[in-house]
């Protein structure tokens, strides 16, 4: 009988392999290709259309990604990332060359934004698994970190890419560009090895105590984190600029600079960890960190404040980040990575959707500062139940 192949060395030790660089390069590229639509608005303006139908257009896309994950993410887990990836960035390559048929803001741009957000959501999660599956087990939480890291750099290069390609060659070559980055992802994707399905299961981990806790209380609690973590990036993306404003400080860029240099550090730096000290613990520590910096965003008089609070708003978001996904594979099983992951996006992204809408209304009731405030007072709130009643899965079960 033949045995099953176990893992080779170099994926046990060595988190830097060619697959996972590889793969890593391809979520680059496929991140980037949907990041130049950040700015199809600007294509629509063309169209004169009402706020609502630009809203409707670019928020169908995260809607139907946040639906599609977690059906999609259950078959990731069982049959690899790796097809996945290459099913939804497919399916994105045949739906961008359509956008040059887009001539209203009508029903088309929303069909197809619509697709696009189904093959995002399926790329997307099925990409992260499968670097995440190329990765040493013992460095899932550096791994992710790092392929959040590639998202971070994607979405700040991607729009002021797109705004010099538009520039200089009109949007017909935004959607051309979309389009080759795609293909290069698709390309990169076919390079990566395939795993075996045995090396896959050797993956497999649950951890010991998990299947027994399940109360809908104990689920509530775990869930509402990665809710609540969107939501306040919502906060800070969302209404920062506003704030500056309200404060006379000037031009709000030098805090997201700030802010997004201290986020991928710190993912590079601390990225793994929770591998070492426990998932719990560095959650817990990460959203201490953010709601104090929160409180102190409320306090904010001058510049060299506001750029203090950007970096450690940041440092805490880029620990967060690696150790509540990776907490939320380890509560599910490593069996259910694919599905944590969808699931944890899909709830991250709905906080940052719901949030947006909350945070709005309360500054209509109260000012600027004291919004920020609220939102640190909530975030503290659920980090100490947190602490008090999700479960903290042991360090030698990580390894």
């Amino acid at each position: 009988m033949k045995l099953p192949q176990r893992p080779s060395l170099s994926r046990q030790n060595k988190l830097w392999s060619r697959d996972f660089i590889i793969g890593l390069l391809a979520y680059f590229f496929l991140f980037l290709s949907i990041s130049l639509f950040f700015i199809f608005p600007l294509y629509l303006r063309q169209f004169e259309p009402r706020g609502s139908q630009v809203g409707l257009i670019m928020g169908i896309h995260s809607l139907t990604a946040i639906a599609i994950r977690p059906f999609f993410g259950r078959l990731i887990d069982r049959r690899g990332g790796k097809r996945f990836s290459l099913l939804g960035i497919g399916l994105l390559i045949l739906v961008v060359p359509l956008f040059h048929l887009v001539k209203d803001a009508g029903s088309l741009p929303v069909f197809l934004r619509a697709l696009t957000g189904i093959g995002w959501g399926i790329s997307m999660t099925a990409t992260i698994t499968m670097c995440t599956d190329l990765a040493p087990v013992p460095s899932i939480a550096r791994s992710i970190g790092i392929v959040g890291v590639a998202g971070l750099v994607a979405n700040a290069v991607g729009p002021t890419l797109g705004e010099e390609i538009i520039k200089h060659w009109g949007f017909p070559a935004l959607f051309n560009t979309s389009l080759i980055f795609l293909i290069l992802s698709f390309i990169l994707v076919n390079l990566t090895k395939e795993l075996p399905r045995e090396e896959r299961d050797e993956a497999k981990t649950s951890v010991r105590g998990f299947k027994s806790l399940s109360s809908w209380l104990l689920l509530l609690i775990i869930g509402s984190m990665p809710i609540i973590h969107g939501s306040i990036r919502g906060a800070i993306i969302y209404f920062m600029p506003l704030l500056v404003k309200y404060l006379n400080l000037g031009r709000v860029g030098p805090f997201f600079l700030v802010f997004s240099a201290a986020a991928i550090l710190s993912r590079f730096k601390l990225g793994g960890l929770s591998d070492s000290f426990g998932r719990k613990k560095v959650v817990f520590l990460s959203a201490l960190i953010i709601g104090l910096n929160l409180l102190l965003i409320s306090q904010i008089k001058s510049m060299p404040l506001l750029l203090f609070t950007g970096f450690i708003g940041g440092l805490g978001q880029g620990m967060i980040f690696p150790a509540l996904s990776t907490y939320l594979i380890d509560f599910l099983g490593r069996e259910n990575k694919g599905l944590a992951i969808s699931l944890y996006n899909s709830l991250f992204d709905a906080g940052m959707g719901l949030g947006s809408m909350f945070f709005g209304w309360m500054t209509e009731i109260v000012s600027l500062p004291s919004m920020y405030l609220i939102a640190g007072i909530i975030l503290l709130f659920a980090n100490v139940i947190f602490k008090i009643k999700a479960p903290e899965p042991g360090i030698e079960s990580l390894k």
